[in-house]
C-alpha cells in the first residue's frame, strides 16, 4: 500500500491545471484523484500540451461522482484546502495517506462537501488576494505534507 498523499480535485474546470498538477503528482509521487464531472475531456489537447508524457494512468484514480468519491472514502482522512477556512496548513500536521481535497477553480466545493470533511485549510494571502492557482497551491500543500511525513 502506498503511503504517500493523494491529491484529490473536485470537478476540475481548466485543462492546463490539471495537467500541471498531474506534472506535480508525477514528480513527486503522490497519486491523483480526479472527481467528475470535469469542465473538459481528459484528450483535450490543452492538457495533453502541458501533461506532455508525464501521465500515467496507474496514477489517477477518476470517480463518476462526489458520492463515489465519498464512499471510497469513508474510512480514511480527507483534508479540504479552501480560503474559507480559519486554520492555516502550516498548523497542521498532515499524515502519510491523507486525502488532499481541492475544489473547482471557478467554484471551490459546494457547502455539503464543506460539511462532510472535518479538515478545512487554507494558504494565508497577503493583503486583499484572493487565492493562489490551483497548481501553484496543490505544489505548496503536497510538499509540505510530503516534508511533514517524511517521504520526499
Amino acid at each position: 500500500m502506498n503511503l504517500a498523499p493523494k491529491i484529490a480535485l473536485y470537478q476540475p474546470d481548466i485543462p492546463q491545471n490539471t495537467a500541471a498538477i498531474v506534472r506535480t503528482c508525477a514528480c513527486l509521487g503522490a497519486k491523483l484523484e480526479i472527481i467528475e464531472p470535469c469542465g473538459f475531456l481528459l484528450n483535450d489537447k490543452r492538457f495533453k500540451r502541458v501533461v506532455m508524457d508525464y501521465i500515467n494512468w496507474d496514477k489517477i484514480d477518476i470517480y463518476q461522482s462526489s458520492e463515489k468519491f465519498f464512499e471510497a472514502k469513508k474510512n480514511q482522512r480527507i483534508v479540504l484546502m479552501t480560503t474559507k477556512a480559519s486554520v492555516s496548513y502550516t498548523k497542521f500536521k498532515f499524515k502519510k495517506n491523507d486525502t488532499i481535497l481541492f475544489g473547482r477553480e471557478s467554484a471551490g466545493v459546494p457547502k455539503n462537501v464543506h460539511q462532510l470533511i472535518n479538515d478545512r485549510l487554507k494558504i494565508p494571502m497577503n493583503g486583499s488576494a484572493r487565492s493562489l492557482n490551483i497548481a501553484s497551491s496543490v505544489a505548496i500543500i503536497l510538499a509540505e505534507s510530503l516534508r511533514q511525513t517524511n517521504l520526499i
